[in-house]
């Protein structure tokens, strides 16, 4: 045993939800070679060798309640990683509404014991979510899939920009009272990073940044170092953190605010909701 030993997974059951392709992909492959038993809920297919492949729709409620089944527990480390954009049918529950149906349904179980963690990809479009604080409550206390879904719908909220401002609420919101059944949650923001989602938005959310990376002689994140944060993250390493989204963006939104950057102020206001 060393002190570094606290950042690896062995003797650990993951889960990864949307593990298929992209960061999800690079997590489950990381939290393997960390030392991990791994399991990978997605819809589409699951290539990780020696990884257990669990078939999952997150915009169909009896899928997940079948998905969840079939994983059974104990999970160690849920790492809620499925995404779409807009213009994907039922994205309200795939980006949100079904991964809390999905941890509702495994702490009912008891398949998340004291010690698990619990870490969501969110994004920048999910960072101003404080001032809308009151409405996303509502959401928030919407108490399960049909009722969340139709809220969403009634009130704009499903689409890409209000799911991601609804799980950094949630990540924030549910901190303390999951932390009581010694359980921490937390998610990081990605900045533009090269994934099969982001190349099929190119133009927007690859563009984003382009000037700043430019500047800085970097590329794009690749899902990998993505994956990095997220996994920290739910490791013993950061027992003492609960309840943030971690902003990965390589300084772009904090060289926003400071100036140090400018051409990168207006858009960090804006994502803050300070604008």
């Amino acid at each position: 045993m060393t002190l570094f030993d606290a950042f690896r997974y062995d003797g650990k059951r993951v889960l990864v939800v949307g593990g298929a392709t992209g960061m999800g992909a690079a997590a489950a492959e990381l939290v393997q070679d960390a030392g991990a038993e791994v399991v990978v809920m997605d819809f589409a297919d699951v290539k990780l060798p020696g990884a257990k492949a669990i078939h999952v729709n997150l915009a169909d409620k009896d899928s997940i309640d079948a998905a969840v089944d079939e994983c059974g527990g104990p999970v160690h480390a849920l790492f809620s990683c499925a995404g779409v954009a807009d213009g994907t049918p039922g994205i309200e529950k795939i980006n949100f509404v079904g991964h809390r149906h999905l941890i509702d349904r495994m702490l009912a179980g008891g398949m998340l014991s004291r010690g698990s963690a619990i870490g969501f990809i969110s994004s920048a479009a999910g960072l101003g979510w404080e001032p809308n604080l009151a409405e996303i409550n509502d959401y928030l206390d919407t108490p399960d899939f049909e009722s969340g879904s139709a809220w969403a719908i009634e009130h704009g909220y499903a689409d890409y920009f209000h799911s991601k401002q609804a799980v950094c609420a949630y990540v924030a919101r549910q901190a303390f009272s999951l932390l009581k059944q010694g359980i921490r949650i937390n998610a990081i923001c990605p900045g533009p990073t090269d994934t099969p989602l982001a190349q099929a938005n190119k133009e927007m959310w690859l563009g984003f940044g382009a000037d700043f990376r430019e500047e800085a002689g970097i590329e794009a994140s690749t899902p990998l170092e993505q994956a990095y944060p997220l996994v920290f993250l739910c490791s013993d390493a950061a027992a003492a953190i609960s309840g943030i989204t971690l902003i990965s963006d390589v300084g772009y939104i904090s060289s926003g605010i400071t100036e140090s950057f400018p051409p990168a102020t207006a858009a960090a206001g804006f994502l803050l909701g300070r604008m």
